[in-house]
């Protein structure tokens, strides 16, 4: 074994214990999430996978912001309650846009990077990089957009030989099905 794929094991097996903590709803998740997302960004960032590498780094800053916006809506509502949020009328509109606008924008800088997949990547990214800002504001509908990205990313991991990393995007697509109803049923809306 070489250390790229103990790093993305690593990356699976923090990565399957982030989901589990998201879809509880529980704090430590955020904790979980920077660590993933390093690994994650090294294992991507060894693949010459640009947008996944710097789509996890993102994910190491939004834990930030998502454990302290987690923590302010925990003290408002009470702990152990899902915490649910409805968007706003612009948010779908807006976030559209910026998935579309940054998808071509982005498929164009990693074509001139030498990006393995770059149309994929970019996607996956744009979606992702939407779905995390979802999931910091506690919109339900995160979870949909979750499993289209996730399935984006098994194809791009499959695509660029990086097989555990494939397998954690699988139980990622389960797991946002699985949280979608979760969320759904156990839900508060605040």
């Amino acid at each position: 074994m070489n250390w790229i794929q103990a790093v993305e094991i690593f990356a699976t097996v923090t990565g399957v214990a982030y989901v589990v903590l998201e879809v509880l709803q529980k704090n430590a998740m955020w904790v979980v999430g920077i660590l993933t997302g390093l690994a994650c960004a090294v294992s991507f960032g060894a693949q010459h996978v640009w947008a996944s590498m710097g789509l996890n780094i993102y994910y190491m800053a939004m834990s930030v912001y998502g454990l302290v916006a987690w923590r302010k809506a925990g003290r408002q509502a009470g702990e152990g309650v899902i915490h649910l949020r409805k968007p706003a009328a612009w948010v779908m509109p807006v976030s559209a846009a910026a998935f579309v606008a940054g998808s071509l924008l982005l498929t164009l800088v990693l074509r001139t990077a030498g990006d393995a997949a770059p149309v994929l990547d970019a996607s996956a990214t744009m979606l992702s990089v939407i779905a995390t800002w979802w999931l910091a504001q506690s919109y339900l509908m995160q979870w949909m957009l979750w499993v289209v990205a996730d399935l984006l990313s098994v194809t791009l991991c499959i695509s660029t030989g990086q097989y555990w990393m494939a397998a954690l995007y699988a139980v990622y697509v389960a797991s946002a099905v699985y949280g979608y109803f979760h969320w759904k049923q156990k839900g508060h809306y605040v």
